[in-house]
């Protein structure tokens, strides 16, 4: 079977079922395994953002889906020549990937015969299905259901180490300019972790809010988990978080490993929460997390 990915989360279960062999065609922003991007064909392509601020990319954002424009170009030619037979993607948000319409369009126009599989958690457990539906639909139904038993047994690792102690009330900031509440699986993490979810919309989309309500909401911890991130880029916006709402606890994590891509290792990203709200229960992998403030 011939996979193509269109979306970071899906090419990082596709290497944990083991179908790395299988999968042809990847995003330019897939970078979790790092060799994705340099051994597999990029099919889908998009604006390089990393000399822009949050509030540019904010803005950039708006005015193209105002206008009714994708934020990804599709390679046509590229995904011609790679004839997948599978093509993981999502429905789920417009600023993360090419929706499945637009992907089905493409593949009518181009007489591709490929089924297109679309995957849309909203909640931490939704994401762990999304991992045995593309066992199902790839053959490999049964690693997948081991891959999920496992970090379900992980998650359970975390709730026990956690158990029985105070749960502080955390905001997690899911973007800085304008600052974004945490939404669909996130509050999840934050609960998984032994925290109370604040400033949040679980199982819906993340949404603009005002530092004066999040402030409002008073919590304990500040976790800034910017969309599109790793570890340094979190850590640069923690500060002006920080200067936002003084007074409080402020961390960094690594928003696009951990946090917000619905794939396997939002486990870890568990963990990494719980290593903030309870030093010492749970340790933090290196280069998950850094304190701020």
């Amino acid at each position: 079977m011939r996979l193509v990915s269109m979306l970071p989360s899906a090419t990082e279960i596709v290497y944990a079922l083991g179908l790395a062999d299988q999968l042809v065609g990847v995003t330019f922003e897939c970078d979790e395994p790092a060799t994705a991007r340099t051994e597999k064909a990029i099919v889908v392509g998009g604006r390089d953002t990393r000399g822009m601020s949050p509030g540019e990319i904010d803005a950039y954002v708006r005015e193209r889906t105002a206008a009714g424009e994708d934020l990804y170009t599709l390679h046509a030619g590229a995904m011609a020549e790679l004839d997948p037979d599978l093509i993981l993607t999502q429905d789920l948000c417009r600023v993360c990937a090419l929706p499945s319409g637009t992907v089905q369009e493409a593949l009518d126009h181009l007489g591709c015969r490929a089924d297109v599989l679309s995957l849309d958690p909203h909640t931490l457990d939704d994401v762990l299905d999304t991992i045995v539906q593309v066992g199902l639909r790839t053959g490999t139904a049964d690693r997948a259901t081991r891959l999920v038993a496992g970090l379900r047994d992980r998650l359970a690792a975390v709730a026990a180490a956690v158990s029985g102690r105070p749960r502080p009330r955390v905001a997690v900031v899911e973007w800085v300019d304008p600052p974004f509440t945490a939404g669909h699986w996130v509050p999840d993490l934050v609960v998984a972790a032994g925290g109370r979810a604040v400033s949040a919309r679980p199982g819906r989309p993340s949404g603009p809010t005002t530092w004066a309500e999040i402030a409002a909401e008073e919590p304990d911890v500040v976790v800034v988990a910017p969309c599109g991130y790793h570890l340094d880029g979190a850590a640069e916006q923690a500060r002006a978080v920080a200067d936002r709402l003084p007074g409080r606890p402020v961390w960094a994590i690594d928003g696009d490993g951990l946090v917000v891509r619905p794939g396997p290792r939002l486990v870890e990203g568990v963990a990494a929460l719980a290593a903030i709200l309870h030093p010492g229960a749970v340790p933090a992998a290196p280069g998950s997390v850094r304190r701020i403030a």
